[in-house]
Formats: structure tokens, sequence, C-alpha cells
């Protein structure tokens, strides 16, 4: 079957404004984010060749998460002011290249992007995220991937493909223990805080020997170290809520998503508004007929 590349929208876009050297408009409006978003979008394009390509973005934060827990992400700082200048143009440059978007108020884009590739996969497509968020691990099957860029610090890594027996490498869990290992630990970059002291050999010891969070607080009279039994105790009521927090919802009503076509007057227009002269030359080969480049 085809492949269908899903995209983690501002994951993507931090990656691109953080990846990118600082590039302006002639009045001095920031256009990084712009340029590396479009880079990468024709590089994952030209590399996958996927059926269907669509891109998910958030649109308010998870109103459930928030509600079970009012502190969920409140420690994140905001987005820098020039990448939040260029998102709009962001969310309206990505149809015109004839990519499809997704994004509904008060759902996460996580869940959202989650539901839409198990859908997907059970249609027989093979699914490809785009996306450094480790939540997405547990979702990993033989028909969904992981595609995770290079980190900053070491873009010689290149981007990697996750399958079930690289999220046991990464994580030393597989796909199917990742929330009750994420619960343990912990996840600071939505403010879920884990069990103290609790770091990752320790959680995946546990895993290996009880199988899940609900096998540890049964076998907590005889959790080693001992120093644990009385925290495990304490901490269930956290514990099954970072469970929640942490499960991607896939019971969700998604709005239909069909391809698209790329729109070339809009796209020239939008390049040339923000001065992209050597993306627009890029775009002009790949949209246009030689007859008509002007």
């Amino acid at each position: 079957m085809s492949c269908i590349l899903l995209i983690d929208g501002f994951n993507l876009a931090y990656r691109c404004f953080f990846a990118t050297p600082d590039l302006t408009r002639s009045d001095g409006f920031p256009t990084n984010a712009l340029h590396g978003w479009v880079k990468s979008l024709w590089r994952l394009i030209d590399q996958e060749k996927p059926a269907q390509t669509v891109v998910f973005f958030d649109h308010g934060g998870s109103a459930e998460r928030l509600a079970l827990h009012p502190e969920y992400k409140a420690q994140r700082k905001e987005m820098p002011e020039n990448l939040s200048k260029q998102i709009p143009y962001l969310k309206t440059l990505t149809p015109l290249l004839g990519i499809s978007t997704v994004e509904d108020y008060g759902v996460e884009s996580d869940d959202l992007l989650a539901a839409y590739a198990i859908k997907q996969a059970d249609l027989g497509h093979d699914v490809l995220i785009v996306s450094s968020d480790k939540d997405f691990a547990q979702i990993v099957t033989e028909k969904i991937q992981i595609l995770l860029p290079p980190p900053s610090a070491q873009p010689k890594l290149g981007w990697r493909r996750l399958d079930a027996s690289a999220v046991f490498e990464k994580f030393g869990v597989p796909p199917d223990q990742i929330v009750d290992y994420l619960a343990l630990i912990g996840d600071t970059s939505d403010n879920i805080p884990g069990l103290s002291g609790v770091g990752p050999k320790t959680a995946v010891k546990w895993l290996q020997k009880h199988g899940s969070i609900e096998g540890i607080i049964t076998a907590v009279p005889s959790i080693e170290p001992e120093r644990f039994r009385a925290a495990i105790q304490a901490a269930v009521d956290r514990l099954h809520l970072n469970r929640r927090l942490i499960t991607l919802n896939l019971n969700l009503t998604l709005p239909e998503v069909t391809n698209i076509s790329p729109d070339w007057p809009g796209l020239h227009r939008l390049l040339t508004e923000m001065e992209m002269k050597s993306t627009l030359l890029e775009a002009q080969k790949r949209y246009t007929q030689p007859e008509l480049l002007f």
C-alpha cells in the first residue's frame, strides 16, 4: 500500500526556526522558519514520495488534559516572537504547496495526528510520523513508524526511522509500555511529574519484571530498591493520572482529509510578498511548466 506522511506541525516549525539562520524581509520581518519549512517539506516529499501528506497544528491546546491537570504544559516558555509572527504565514503557505492541514480548537494536534495514523494504518497504508515527540512511540506498529529529525546538537545523525525495534533500542521498552514508562519517569516538556527519584533505568527494570504500572503497584511489597515502596503507594493516583495525560486519544471524530493541488498563483504571490527569492525560483521549477516560467 501507499505511504502516508503525517507531520507534527509546531514540532517541525520550531526545528525550522532554530535550525535556519536568521533571514528577514527587507523591512526586517523574519522569514527563516518559512524558508526552513518549505525546504523541509520538499525534502521529505522527495525522499518518501507519499501518496498523501498532512500537517497537524495545535489550536488552543487540549481542553481535556487541562481539565485533568491545570498545570499541563504550564511551564513552557512563550513561543519566540519571531517564530510567532511567521506562524500565520506558515499555515497559509502549506496548502498553497498542495499539502492538507488539520487543526481543531481544544484538541491537541498529537491526538488528531495519532487518531489519523491509526485510521490510515487500519486501511492498510504505511504511515510515517514526522516528529521528535516521544509520545508517538506508543502507537508505533508494523504499519506506523516515526521519522525522527536530527537533534540540533548532533545534526550529523541525520533523520532516523523508529520502528518497534528502534523504539525498544531507544527507550528500553516496546511501544505498548511507552505510556507506563513515561508515567513513571515523567515528562518535563509537558509538565508531568514522574515518581520522584525514578529514572529511565529503574523504570525499564520494573516494567521488564512487572509488565505495567498496575503490576508494579501490585508488587509494591517486593519492589527494589526498597526505599521506593512507600513512594509508589503514595503516588498511585498520580501514576494513574499520568497515564491518562500521556495516552494519546485515538477516539476522535476526524475531519475528512482530501488531497489538494498546489496553488501556483497563490504561492507565487506569497513567496513574492515574503521576498523569498531562492525559494520562489525552486517553486517555479516544481509547480510550473518550463514554457510558463518568467
